[in-house]
């Protein structure tokens, strides 16, 4: 990588182990280019939880940009884990805003033929003068933020992970693993190394090992439940119900899963209905006609881009195809009177909370028992 013409580098965002993957991968970079031993690199805690902590940890960077090399030759130096710019108690302090004044200070005095520096940062306000400095006079980067989603932030992770792990990702598998695994960017950089493992170096990550691989920890055994119901699969449902409450569960997050996907199938049913879309291939609806759908559409939802199964055009194309395509899709009477019978069987759970499994029970049997479909 080649070195930077600013002072040091910068990187911050609102999650922590993204912008630490980054400042890592400089820091390393830069140890390699500048031929530093150990003597001449030295990685600096900026975690505080009080405005006493902040201090010594700016005192102990200070010390370290200042330390001259036993043996000569350029320090490389990385602050990393700061969390006192962010809009917090300790953040807000009297005594923090001095620290990181002074931190302002040594950063504008630093040499950097002398001394590289990386300096990593989650969560920060960036209405504060210290982040809008740093954007003007470092090598900055904003992670998962701005211009970039969080889920484009987490994708960019998984994808990493996967070509570290010299493997590639399948049509639609980034997404899948994704809803899968949620927003936790540990579980889904060792998940995508456990799928790494199982494919073999230069193998491709398919819905198929994420599907036999992956729990699903976004969203837990309700999940299963509405992905055998919406498959139309009886038993199965009252199968993954059984599992649900055996873990002592509440009922509430399956009718809101079930809902949520019963409100984008029947959005999706009447495109079909009315020839807008055509049923979903391998990859899923047709990118054209989904553009052109949207298009059309988009705007009788007042512009809202907020990701919400009200709103069908907020969701991954690739991912509603999946959904339509994993079981027989109901006709949109049917998928009426499921939302119908979902407010139903919420109502017999607050007229009797103490029989929350028999009242899915009897849903899923009105729903799908032999010509309810």
């Amino acid at each position: 990588m080649p070195a930077t013409t600013k002072a040091f580098a910068f990187f911050c965002g609102p999650d922590d182990f993204i912008v630490n993957r980054l400042g890592k991968e400089r820091f390393e970079a830069l140890a390699t280019e500048a031929n530093a031993d150990d003597f001449s690199r030295e990685v600096i805690s900026g975690f505080a939880n009080n405005v006493d902590e902040v201090e010594t940890a700016v005192n102990r960077f200070r010390d370290a940009v200042q330390t001259v090399p036993m043996f000569g030759g350029k320090r490389v130096v990385w602050f990393k884990d700061v969390n006192f710019l962010a809009d917090t108690v300790t953040g807000r302090a009297e005594g923090t805003l001095k620290q990181v004044e002074a931190l302002q200070e040594l950063l504008e005095k630093v040499n950097a033929d002398e001394v590289a520096i990386v300096l990593t940062a989650a969560p920060v306000d960036r209405r504060r003068s210290f982040p809008k400095w740093c954007e003007a006079n470092s090598d900055f980067t904003l992670a998962g933020g701005d211009g970039e989603s969080a889920g484009e932030a987490l994708a960019g992770v998984a994808l990493a992970e996967a070509r570290d792990s010299g493997v590639s990702f399948g049509p639609g598998a980034v997404e899948l693993l994704l809803q899968k695994v949620g927003a936790s960017t540990r579980l889904l950089t060792e998940e995508v190394r456990k799928l790494a493992t199982f494919v073999g170096e230069g193998g491709v990550i398919g819905d198929g090992q994420i599907d036999e691989l992956t729990p699903n920890f976004a969203e837990g055994d309700f999940f299963a439940s509405a992905e055998r119901f919406f498959a139309g699969d009886l038993p199965g449902t009252l199968a993954a119900l059984a599992q649900h409450f055996f873990n002592g569960n509440d009922a509430r997050p399956v009718l809101s899963a079930l809902q949520n996907r019963n409100r984008i199938l029947i959005q999706v049913r009447v495109l079909l209905d009315t020839g807008e879309l055509r049923a979903p291939g391998p990859y899923g609806f047709d990118k054209a006609a989904w553009a052109r759908a949207q298009e059309a559409y988009a705007r009788h939802f007042g512009g809202d881009t907020e990701k919400s199964a009200y709103h069908l055009f907020t969701q991954n194309q690739w991912y509603v195809g999946k959904l339509v395509g994993s079981g027989k899709l109901p006709g949109l009477r049917r998928l009426i009177d499921n939302q119908q019978e979902f407010i139903r069987a919420f109502e017999e759970i607050v007229r009797r909370p103490n029989e929350q499994e028999a009242v899915l029970r009897d849903m899923a049997v009105r729903c799908l028992a032999p010509g309810a479909i």
